[in-house]
């Protein structure tokens, strides 16, 4: 699971056909106190998330399709969360 932070959508005209009708965004990666932590990941919104909310990123291939319900997905990454909190103890 990665913390991060929506930066983007992605936009195309041609893509492969799994991608027809799923959002994908462009998410920052964060640390757990909320920093930036660098480097971005790509993934697929099912969480209907937005501009600058933190959300929490299933980056496994296995994981996605099962969220996706497509065993023969083309997907790495997806959004499986909207992050409301964090605590640091």
């Amino acid at each position: 699971m990665i913390l991060g932070r929506v930066c983007g959508e992605i936009h195309s005209t041609i893509n492969h056909p799994f991608y027809e009708n799923r959002k994908m965004l462009v998410v920052d990666r964060l640390q757990p106190d909320g920093q930036l932590e660098g480097g971005y990941i790509i993934a697929i919104d099912v969480v209907d998330a937005g501009f600058g909310e933190t959300v929490l990123v299933a980056d496994e291939g296995n994981c996605a399709r099962q969220v996706l319900n497509d065993p023969q997905g083309p997907v790495r990454s997806v959004i499986i969360g909207i992050v409301d909190e964090i605590q640091n103890y």
